[in-house]
């Protein structure tokens, strides 16, 4: 199994910065795809960010210049600047990875972030 714990969540004023980051722990063979989702109440979730183990990244829309994501081979990071009020959200870390010889989703518990001065 794998395990994602979430860090770097919080209050912040809009315009501001915030660094997510996740580890990944467990016995797994590979991570192929880590990221970023996020949700808000009453909304489906929706991808931030993810990036593959081969650097190729992949940003939802509305964070695209704003948000940057980086990882090593088991911990993911989330920059993000220019934060808005519409940012505001439970940041949800996932991993892909092959646990013996089946790839499947894992996420982590999830760290609230909220934009509001």
């Amino acid at each position: 199994q794998v395990q994602l714990v979430e860090s770097g969540g919080g209050l912040v004023q809009p315009g501001g910065s915030l660094r997510l980051s996740c580890a990944a722990s467990g016995r797994f063979f590979s991570i192929n795809v880590m990221g970023w989702y996020r949700r808000v109440p009453g909304k489906e979730r929706e991808l931030v960010a993810a990036v593959s183990s081969g650097g190729i990244t992949n940003y939802g829309e509305s964070v695209k210049g704003r948000f940057t994501i980086s990882r090593t081979n088991t911990e993911v990071a989330l920059e993000m600047n220019s934060l808005k009020p519409e940012d505001t959200a439970v940041y949800y870390c996932n991993a892909d990875a092959t646990v013996s010889g089946l790839m499947a989703k894992y996420w982590g518990q999830g760290t609230q972030v909220t934009v509001s001065s």
